[in-house]
């Protein structure tokens, strides 16, 4: 049984540490990606405040497809530079927006978000999917989610592969 959970009041660098952690444990023996994927988005769901939906979409064929999430039912289909999650996985780039509303093409999954985060998973040169937050909140992530979110993935890309 695994009993993870953040420090209370932690600032926004040892939250991500610990959530580092977590995931590193909890995905180090398990060699099923959607395995993975699963317990990996009930973490971040469990360990960062202000969202509203938190999931992994996969790369297949030529488009993104829904993998696991916690939140409301999503999206299943995303094309390549379409919306916030198809931008991140064409260029290959962490999409930091504040404001969803203002991002050309905004894909609404759900009318209660307001801000996203979405990063690209990439191993040995592949593009595996993306990792999406959504918040509720204008303005719910910066440049200290992005790294933290980015040293996430750089350590747990090859366990979702």
């Amino acid at each position: 049984m695994f009993d993870f959970a953040p420090a209370d009041a932690a600032d926004k660098a040892t939250l991500y540490a610990d959530l580092l952690s977590a995931a590193d444990a909890l995905t180090r023996d398990e060699p099923d990606a959607i395995a993975n994927m699963a317990n990996l988005s009930a973490l971040i769901w469990q360990f960062l405040p202000d969202l509203n939906w938190a999931g992994f979409y996969r790369m297949v064929e030529d488009e993104l497809v829904l993998g696991p999430f916690q939140g409301k039912a999503a999206c299943i289909r995303i094309p390549l530079g379409r919306g916030v999650c198809g931008t991140a996985a064409q260029t290959r780039e962490t999409q930091l927006v504040p404001d969803v509303h203002a991002f050309p093409g905004h894909i609404a999954c759900d009318a209660a978000s307001a801000s996203e985060i979405v990063l690209p998973v990439v191993h040995d040169g592949r593009l595996i999917g993306v990792l999406d937050l959504d918040s509720p909140l204008p303005g719910r992530f910066d440049a200290e989610d992005a790294r933290g979110l980015e040293a996430l993935i750089t350590r747990i890309a090859a366990r979702i592969a």
